[in-house]
Formats: C-alpha cells, sequence, structure tokens
C-alpha cells in the first residue's frame, strides 16, 4: 500500500509539470491568437482613420484650388460694380448739371426776351410821349371860354373837336397803360420830387415854400414802375 502511494504521488508530481506546460503552452497560443486579432482590429482602423484623412485632404485641397477662382471671379465682380457705380455718379453729376446749365440759360433766355420787349415798349413809347405831348397841348389851346362864348354854330364844333381829342388821348392812354406804360401823378401844389419830376424853371415868391410845383409844363410817365420819363414842372422858391 505504501509502495503504490508512493508511485501515484510520483506520477502526480512528474505529470504536474507537464500540465503546467500544457497550460502556459495553451495561454501562448491563445495570446498569439488574441494580439493578431487585437492588431488587425487597430490596424483597420488606423487605416480607416488614415484614409479619412486623406479624403478630408483631398476635399480640402479641391476646396483651395476652387477658392482662388471663386475669389477672383468675386473680386473681378466687385470691381465692375465699383467700375459701374462710379459711372452712375458721374452721369448724374453730368446731368445735374446739364440741368443748372438748362435752367440758367432758360433764365436768361426769359431775362433776355423781357428785356428786349421792354426796351422795345420803351423806345416805342418815348417815340409816342410827344404825341400825347401835343394832344395836352391842344387841349390846353382851347379856353373853357370859349366853348361858351363862341356862336352856337361854332360853339358845337369846336366842342366836337376837344371831345375827339380827348376820347383820342384816352384810347391812347390806355394802350400804354397794357403795355405798363403809365402817368406819373404830378400836380400843381405839390411838393418836388426829384426822383420823379424835373424842374424847367424856378420862380422866385415872397411867400410859400420852396420847391412847391406852381405848373406843369409836361406830364412823366413810368415802365412798368420804372420811370420813363419825369415830369417837368415849374417850382417856386421863396425870395
Amino acid at each position: 500500500m505504501l509502495r503504490r502511494a508512493i508511485f501515484s504521488n510520483a506520477r502526480a508530481f512528474r505529470a504536474a509539470p507537464v500540465a503546467a506546460r500544457t497550460t502556459s503552452a495553451v495561454l501562448r497560443s491563445q495570446q498569439r491568437a488574441v494580439a493578431p486579432a487585437a492588431f488587425r482590429m487597430g490596424a483597420t482602423r488606423w487605416y480607416s482613420a488614415e484614409a479619412k484623412d486623406e479624403v478630408k485632404e483631398k476635399e480640402a485641397e479641391k476646396e483651395k484650388e476652387a477658392a482662388p477662382q471663386e475669389n477672383g471671379e468675386v473680386v473681378e465682380l466687385k470691381k465692375k460694380l465699383e467700375t459701374k457705380d462710379k459711372e452712375v455718379v458721374d452721369l448724374k453729376d453730368k446731368y445735374l448739371r446739364l440741368l443748372a446749365e438748362f435752367r440758367t440759360l432758360q433764365d436768361r433766355s426769359a431775362r433776355d426776351q423781357k428785356s428786349a420787349k421792354t426796351y422795345a415798349v420803351q423806345k416805342f413809347a418815348s417815340d409816342l410821349l410827344e404825341s400825347l405831348d401835343n394832344f395836352d397841348r391842344a387841349l390846353a389851346g382851347v379856353p373853357a371860354e370859349a366853348l361858351h362864348e363862341s356862336k352856337a354854330e361854332e360853339q358845337a364844333h369846336l366842342q366836337a373837336l376837344v371831345e375827339g381829342l380827348k376820347m383820342t388821348e384816352s384810347v391812347l392812354a390806355q394802350t400804354l397803360a397794357q403795355h405798363g406804360i403809365e402817368k406819373v401823378e404830378t400836380e400843381v401844389g405839390s411838393k418836388f420830387d426829384a426822383s420823379t419830376h424835373e424842374v424847367t424853371v424856378i420862380v422866385p415868391q415872397a411867400e410859400g415854400e420852396d420847391g412847391i410845383i406852381i405848373a406843369v409844363e409836361s406830364k412823366g410817365y413810368q415802365l412798368n414802375g420804372r420811370l420813363l420819363r419825369p415830369s417837368k414842372v415849374i417850382v417856386s422858391k421863396k425870395a
């Protein structure tokens, strides 16, 4: 029995290293099997990440290559737009200048036309005023007494002549008034006004004030408020 137990233990002892060695070999084999699998997984991940990076780099390069072209087109369009804006500003400025010049020309033409018309009327009126003066002289040459003291037939003819002269003078004055020509109101006994009167004779007087109108030799006229001809008057001077 003892011998059998010793033999059994010896066999177990001899068998133990073999089992251990077997276990160790199995473990090493498993490790070798696991290690390539893990390596393969890591390699796959690395290759996948590297591929993605390459794709991203290629896309970035494409974008970089396309970006200058797009930027160049944008810059060119901006330059063209700026050029057009400048042209619009220049054209607007030219338009405003031409419009101002045109309006100035219109105003100048209107003034020239008015001036020419005024000058024409003024010259015509100046020539015609002598005729009006003749009407006044003709009417003044007929004393009021003569209209009553003459015979009935002569009186009728004389009155008709006087009325005709007055009517002609009135029509002529109205025609001149339509063109802006009006008489300068000058009354005997009023004060002399150098802006509308012209002294022809000064009569010394013992009484009264200086510069009082004694008589009106010819009436004055104005054209559109501007003096055309002053009234010629006789004034007094205190002696």
